[in-house]
């Protein structure tokens, strides 16, 4: 979550939310019970954000996980010294059943060892059809059209060429991030209940942050697990991909919101990143704040004179997204998050686009722009 002049608002977010168990964690192959029955424990990733959250629930006589972490060999050997430790039957050796494998989305860090899991522990994946068909496609991809794809959008939307081409040189990057995932899978939908260890929980659905993320509430205990959908501290990514170029994301995102305006704001939420919560409605009105800073800011970036754009005869600032990425991210960024930062942008501006604020049309150079409507 960022401030009106762009650096993190992290004590006025801390501040508003209540973290029930301060900045305690559990260290790497340890797990800390955060309710009965409720196993939390952290798996590595090697960017920025260097960690994610996953779930264990006590499951009658088994287990069942709620995401899978990178596919990592560090990874996996965590896994495997938390199965010993909870006598998981795995590769053959005797012990508690996993009853189901649950992925909220398709983003490597939630899916990445979903197919070596399935192999490992003959379990079920449980995940939503949206998000098993995106992993499924982009495992698939080639290296040549996920490198061509990419670079070229972001080339029309004003980045130059040779970064973009750089930027996408690596190739498909998530098919070395992940195992391919299970052929066959259990579908899940927003209003299903799954009964685990005597809880009911009820998938409540989130979009924007990925097409059908699956969030999983308990009302009787007034526990979410919210995955990416529901982050303290920071925002999920938002963000346009070439494989649907016209989407808006935010819009969907901030809609998605809906979904959970009848939870109690005291929840217990159990992100994918950083510490479990409460004050979910309170964290849901900050991060739409912070998108609706954002948007202002993008669009007093187009003001008339504007010396941020590039007057057209008009004397109208326009806009490419790549010209834009400054007015959002006022940093300095690397290849890497400048990928992040364009998706992001364009999220943005399509947003404005959709409420009619402005509007974009390709130019004669061949790059896609936004000017004031």
């Amino acid at each position: 979550m960022s401030s009106a002049n762009g650096r993190p608002a992290r004590n006025r977010v801390e501040d508003s939310l209540d973290y029930p168990l301060g900045k305690r964690r559990p260290a790497a192959a340890e797990t800390i019970e955060i309710a009965a029955g409720v196993h939390w424990l952290r798996m590595p990733l090697h960017f920025q954000l260097d960690h994610i959250n996953l779930w264990l629930l006590e499951d009658g006589d088994g287990y069942a996980i709620v995401d899978t972490g990178l596919q990592l060999d560090e990874t996996k050997e965590l896994w495997l010294t938390i199965f010993r430790r909870f006598g998981i039957a795995h590769g053959g050796k005797a012990g508690k059943p996993v009853t189901r494998l649950i992925v909220t989305h398709f983003h490597p860090d939630h899916i990445g060892l979903a197919g070596w899991l399935n192999d490992l522990l003959d379990t079920e994946l449980w995940i939503t059809r949206t998000e098993w068909l995106m992993a499924r496609m982009l495992y698939l991809d080639s290296d040549a059209v996920n490198h061509r794809s990419m670079a070229d959008f972001y080339a029309l939307h004003g980045l130059a060429p040779e970064l973009a081409d750089r930027m996408f040189s690596g190739g498909n990057t998530y098919r070395r991030r992940v195992a391919e995932a299970p052929f066959h899978h259990r579908r899940l939908c927003a209003g299903d209940v799954l009964e685990i260890g005597g809880r009911r929980w009820e998938i409540i659905v989130g979009t924007g942050h990925a097409p059908e993320h699956a969030c999983l509430w308990c009302a009787g205990d007034d526990i979410l697990i919210s995955g990416d959908q529901i982050l303290p501290k920071i925002t999920p990514n938002i963000s346009v991909w070439a494989s649907e170029p016209d989407a808006s994301p935010l819009e969907d995102y901030l809609g998605s919101f809906a979904n959970f305006a009848g939870l109690p704001d005291d929840a217990l939420v159990l992100p994918s990143h950083n510490l479990p919560f409460r004050g979910v409605q309170t964290r849901i009105g900050q991060i739409v704040d912070h998108h609706r800073v954002r948007l202002e800011r993008l669009s007093g970036g187009f003001a008339d004179g504007s010396p941020d754009g590039s007057p057209d005869d008009s004397g109208r600032a326009r806009l490419s997204a790549a010209d834009a990425v400054p007015l959002l991210f006022r940093r300095e960024l690397d290849t890497h998050q400048m990928g992040f930062a364009m998706g992001e942008c364009l999220a943005h501006l399509a947003y404005l686009e959709g409420e009619g604020t402005l509007t974009g049309r390709l130019d004669p150079d061949g790059i896609h722009r936004f000017e004031r409507t």
